[in-house]
């Protein structure tokens, strides 16, 4: 059996199939704990919380009503919509029950490594403690992982402490990531609306965590344009862009194919600074026009530390294996392709050095060659088959 020749010569065998996407050992940097939730989880959580606002009280319906509300076109609007899955994680039992469940449906997925992000501030209006919100969520993943474990499949979570930029509380929770660094919290992050809030008004918290050499993202470069991006390297010192999109601002493409990169865009590659990519979230808010118009096919070929990312799979209907589909869909990717980014997410994680080689060279490296080697063994069964005897 020959393979087939798909477009610019690549082959049926170089194009993974949707169960070898599913299959692939996937790194995620980039994703909500409030922006993940089953819907049938809300719905519960809601009924014993004596939440009422729910849109909808079928799981399916309300589902669909979260995505379509996301898909205003708008940030502020898409923002609104975890206004309902906060409401229903005020409590320890919620948190823990949220963020187990985010573990095991991660690891169904593929997802070997995941960093998940949450504002503990957001979960206090029925009497938590920040101390307490942090421990309950780092309990979920645990258990999460635990029962990962037991259905056959490997994964490690870390949190992220997210301040909210529109707040005063940076940080208070920059030092509540601090004390919980080696308790399962990884690193630190500011999210929220971009325009009108901008990163250096949280100078305090980014300085502090310098200073305890701690690690930490921002969200940059998604709603607003380049004065974000150059804030978040160069006034906050920031490790990693959440979504970075418009750093295509500072590309140039001539008509005949020649780029030229500005100045930061220059700075942002040579210095290898992960770019946290969500593509089906950034069509949502208008980031970017369709999924062959994202930044991620020019930023992929001029070897930009780009990474593939969930952002918030409810919202976004989405997961890590829709993400690749929707590139090896548009782009024409392979699973080199897809190590690649992989790679790169692993390479870019707020764990030590060691750990995150080992997880390149153990669990990654190993798993795109065992799938790149099964066009072998469907060659030789047709082959066999075909043999008369």
């Amino acid at each position: 059996m020959t393979s087939q020749t798909t477009k610019a010569g690549q082959t049926d065998r170089e194009t993974p199939s949707a169960d070898q996407i599913r299959r692939a050992p996937k790194v995620l940097l980039h994703d909500h704990l409030d922006g993940g939730l089953r819907p049938g989880t809300i719905v519960d959580l809601a009924r014993e919380a004596g939440y009422e606002g729910l849109p909808e009280t079928d799981p399916d319906k309300l589902g669909i009503w979260f995505r379509e509300a996301a898909d205003s076109g708008s940030l502020p609007r898409y923002l609104e919509t975890f206004a309902h899955t906060c409401a229903v994680m005020q409590t320890k039992d919620a948190l823990k029950r949220v963020a187990a469940e985010c573990a095991e449906d991660l690891a169904e997925d593929g997802v070997v490594y995941a960093e998940i992000r949450y504002a503990p501030e957001q979960h206090l209006e029925r009497g938590l403690t920040l101390e307490e919100v942090v421990e309950a969520v780092n309990e979920g993943f645990r258990e999460g992982e635990r029962r990962a474990k037991a259905n056959g499949h490997r994964i490690r979570v870390g949190a992220l402490l997210t301040a909210m930029r529109h707040a005063a509380r940076a940080l208070e929770i920059a030092e509540l990531a601090n004390r919980y660094r080696d308790l399962g919290v990884v690193g630190f992050d500011i999210a929220g609306a971009e325009a009108g809030f901008p990163p250096t008004r949280h100078l305090d918290a980014f300085e502090y965590l310098k200073r305890e050499n701690n690690h930490f993202t921002i969200h940059a470069g998604e709603a607003f344009g380049l004065p974000s991006i150059w804030q978040a390297l160069q006034w906050c010192g920031a490790d990693r862009l959440g979504h970075g999109v418009r750093i295509i601002d500072d590309i140039q493409v001539a008509d005949d194919g020649t780029v030229k990169l500005g100045r930061l865009a220059s700075y942002v590659r040579d210095k290898r600074i992960p770019l946290e990519m969500c593509p089906s979230s950034n069509l949502q808010t208008g980031a970017a026009t369709s999924y062959a118009e994202h930044p991620i096919g020019l930023l992929r070929k001029l070897h930009f530390r780009a990474t593939v990312n969930t952002d918030n799979r409810l919202m976004s209907g989405t997961s890590m294996s829709r993400e690749f589909e929707h590139l090896v869909g548009t782009f024409g990717y392979t699973l080199d392709d897809m190590q690649w980014f992989t790679v790169n997410a692993m390479k870019s994680a707020f764990i030590p050095f060691d750990e995150r080689l080992a997880m390149i060279n153990d669990v990654i490296k190993p798993g795109y060659a065992e799938l790149k080697s099964e066009w072998l063994f469907r060659q030789t069964a047709s082959t066999s088959a075909s043999v008369d005897v």
